[in-house]
């Protein structure tokens, strides 16, 4: 054991891994037992509270005699249905994510003089500081471009000349210039990585201060700076969709948790950023598409319910995909009959199919009878009578993929969006929580005496 510490010798970390497993074993049976609620969920599935909020909310289903009942969900932006901002601002064929971001921080509706210059805050906010792109950003690649949201958020700490202020008139300023900042820290990363890792041409693009964010996106990783109207609304869409979710989603109670702490904003966005990058949470999109690829090239006939079925069949088994036996896409912990994110995003996937051509209207297809296909999947396999829906993660992949959007975007694009959600939940936290967050776990050992060194087997 004397080499033990070298990174190549796999004898000597198998050893240590077994040595862990021998001594850090609990029962899965013991969390009944003690009626621990693990992930923080009741018995029936549901979360436990564990605050108030006036930013969002997020209905699944009903109540009835102690029973959770399916219905319809529906998502409100401080009490307004997310199909409603959409749609207003769908029939204005306006751009709507920047008037969210203030509905989200402000709990008000801006007027147009109102969105006009906040529209201007933060577009005088998307450049970086001097020489940050070039220090934080080309110096030190990612190949994970989550990784690298997370690592500059936390460098921006460093060009703060009061970054542990924790008044609201400083972190109202420091959430506008985070929200402006991390879509050009998004497309820096993303061009570095291409160069770096990928073996490819970088490209950067000046800033236009009369583009939208979803503009202002799309111009930063074409090439060509191209785009169409159509296209920039519905990259639009999907960031006025993802912007916000409840307190309870992990990357925002992460949020709330590192901000009870009284810690910088800075430190709180940047494990939110952590959280999200994990596939159970904002990477699950990544997921979704891969997983969709691996149908596509094992399923000869698309339009065959049982062949689809049966390699859904494999998935849930265990012998297909990425063996985790999850159908990325489908099912979500509030959600039952309908996400409504979901229901948004399939109405535009399919009219941009149709826009696009035949290959991508078959794809868009095969999306569909997935979808209808796997609630009975999961009953065959495993009994399971939940219902299950489409969640957001399943149809926007596609709809990026559609806009030419590279998969290593998929996830960072979710993180640009949500940031303004988690600010406005880290404000929240800081001027109403009042405690740090601190829930309690049961220890499992037991009393034992302690062994001098020399005695030790």
């Amino acid at each position: 054991m004397s080499d033990i510490l070298l990174d190549n010798n796999r004898e000597a970390l198998t050893l240590l891994c077994e040595e862990f497993r021998n001594h850090n074993q609990i029962p899965p049976e013991a969390f009944e037992e003690y009626r621990v609620k693990r992930g923080l969920r009741n018995a029936d599935g549901t979360g436990v509270m564990a605050g108030l909020t006036t930013i969002c909310n997020v209905h699944g289903y009903l109540i009835d005699d102690g029973e959770r009942v399916p219905d319809h969900g529906k998502l409100t932006y401080r009490g307004i249905d997310i199909n409603d901002i959409v749609e207003g601002c769908t029939k204005d064929n306006r751009f709507g994510f920047e008037e969210v971001v203030w509905l989200l921080l402000f709990g008000t509706q801006p007027n147009q003089s109102q969105l006009d210059h906040f529209s201007r805050v933060i577009n005088a906010h998307r450049e970086l500081p001097i020489y940050f792109a070039e220090d934080m950003i080309l110096k030190a690649p990612s190949a994970n471009i989550m990784n690298k949201l997370a690592r500059s958020v936390l460098a921006l700490y460093s060009y703060d000349d009061n970054p542990e202020d924790n008044t609201l008139e400083n972190n109202i300023l420091q959430a506008i210039q985070l929200i402006a900042h991390l879509p050009s820290i998004m497309t820096y990363a993303y061009q570095v990585k291409r160069r770096h890792f990928d073996k490819e041409s970088m490209y950067f693009h000046q800033l236009d201060p009369n583009h939208s964010t979803a503009e202002s996106i799309l111009n930063a990783i074409r090439p060509d700076q191209k785009f169409t109207d159509s296209e920039a609304k519905l990259l639009d869409v999907c960031l006025m969709l993802h912007a916000e979710h409840g307190g309870g989603n992990n990357s925002t109670f992460t949020c709330r948790v590192l901000s009870s702490s009284g810690t910088d904003i800075y430190s709180s966005i940047a494990g939110a950023i952590g959280s999200l990058k994990g596939p159970k949470h904002g990477g699950a999109n990544h997921r979704v598409m891969t997983m969709m690829k691996g149908l596509m090239e094992t399923v000869q006939d698309w339009n065959s319910d049982d062949e689809i079925s049966a390699y859904l069949e494999r998935i849930v088994r265990k012998e297909a995909g990425d063996r985790s036996g999850l159908i990325y896409g489908m099912g979500h912990a509030v959600y039952t009959l309908s996400d409504p994110r979901a229901v948004i995003l399939k109405k535009k996937a399919r009219d941009l199919a149709v826009e696009k051509g035949e290959e991508w209207v078959r794809k868009f297809d095969l999306f569909q009878r997935v979808e209808r296909l796997s609630p009975d999947v999961f009953h065959k396999v495993k009994g399971q009578k939940k219902v299950i829906s489409a969640n957001v993660d399943f149809y926007s992949g596609l709809v990026y993929a559609m806009l030419g959007i590279s998969s290593d975007l998929y996830t960072p694009l979710f993180a640009v969006s949500r940031i303004a959600g988690w600010c406005a939940h880290r404000i929240e936290e800081i001027m109403t929580g009042g405690r740090i967050i601190r829930p309690a776990y049961r220890s499992m050992i037991h009393g034992r005496a302690y062994v001098p060194l020399s005695d030790r087997i």
